[in-house]
């Protein structure tokens, strides 16, 4: 008898995944390196990582508020940072590491009288942060050693190959519905992401906010006492970051502190000191986002038609 997964059975699946990783380094590796750093952090820390994070929550609003112009919605700064602030939090502390901007989606949706279009401005800023994230990624892992260094040639030949051939059985197989989604896709990126008076801001805009990221993880190693070099931690940290979109984890913590043990690990450093750095990394973002519990507590009534041109 066939066993179906429903949408239930994934959405208990991710979490307990990511709880299934830190078990995992729980048994291991004992509490230590999960409580040895955040013994470490401090006042200047903290500040740090709150004036980062001003930086690149404001970075991801402009970023959303060039998307939303280019598919037609309007979105001031002001109100995409609260929105932003708002799902940065929810991300980091609820399941799935996700759930904040689905709530950031539908929310915005509603307030412009679009769910299906303020959805799609959310998929579209975060898929244009995550590709710019990629990029950036295949670039220092290529130039700089790592573990994964010698399989990157082969895991981008299958990435691409794989994506075309996604594109052109989309495109083979007769079906209204893909075919007007495709069309809709196709609109999005057009006006959304490559606009020349969008696509500027939008790769300034996720530059910073990696950048941001990795300043933010190398401030965490260096509270949990790694001395190694920019040059062998910046490859490691991307690592840990492309982890973090994986949504299998809680809060943010899981896959994010499995890849920081296994690559500073593979990469000579110790498995403790990695997930060290992770916990410290997760404890600073958790900090950073606490303007977003002020949003929640002390929401702004949106005016009728606030999102409209």
């Amino acid at each position: 008898m066939r066993t179906v997964l429903t949408p239930t059975f994934w959405a208990w699946a991710r979490p307990l995944a990511g709880l299934g990783i830190l078990a995992v380094l729980l048994w291991r590796l004992g509490t230590g390196p999960f409580l040895a750093g955040l013994r470490l952090i401090d006042a200047g820390t903290l500040a740090a990582a709150l004036g980062i994070g001003v930086l690149t929550t404001y970075c991801c609003a402009w970023r959303w508020s060039l998307v939303a112009r280019g598919l037609g919605v309007h979105l001031p700064l002001r109100a995409a940072a609260a929105h932003c602030y708002r799902s940065l939090f929810l991300n980091a502390t609820l399941p799935g590491g996700v759930l904040g901007d689905v709530h950031r989606a539908v929310r915005h949706g509603r307030d412009v009288g679009d769910v299906g279009r303020g959805v799609r401005t959310v998929v579209w800023e975060r898929s244009a942060g995550q590709a710019v994230q990629a990029a950036i990624a295949v670039v220092v892992l290529l130039a700089y050693p790592s573990p994964v260094r010698p399989y990157l040639p082969a895991v981008i030949a299958v990435t691409v190959v794989t994506g075309l051939g996604t594109v052109l059985l989309a495109r083979a197989v007769p079906s209204r519905r893909l075919s007007r989604a495709l069309r809709t896709a196709l609109a999005d990126v057009r006006d959304g992401l490559l606009a020349s008076r969008n696509w500027p801001g939008i790769v300034v805009a996720s530059v910073v906010v990696v950048s941001g990221h990795l300043a933010t993880f190398v401030i965490a190693a260096r509270t949990a006492g790694s001395g190694a070099p920019l040059s062998q931690l910046v490859p490691l940290t991307l690592l840990a970051l492309l982890a973090m979109g994986l949504p299998l984890n809680v809060g943010g913590w899981g896959p994010r502190e499995g890849v920081a043990a296994w690559a500073f690990g593979a990469a000579g450093l110790t498995v403790a000191q990695g997930v060290a750095t992770a916990v410290v990394y997760g404890a600073l973002v958790l900090v950073a986002s606490l303007p977003g519990a002020c949003v929640l507590m002390f929401p702004r009534k949106s005016r009728p038609n606030e999102g409209e041109q």
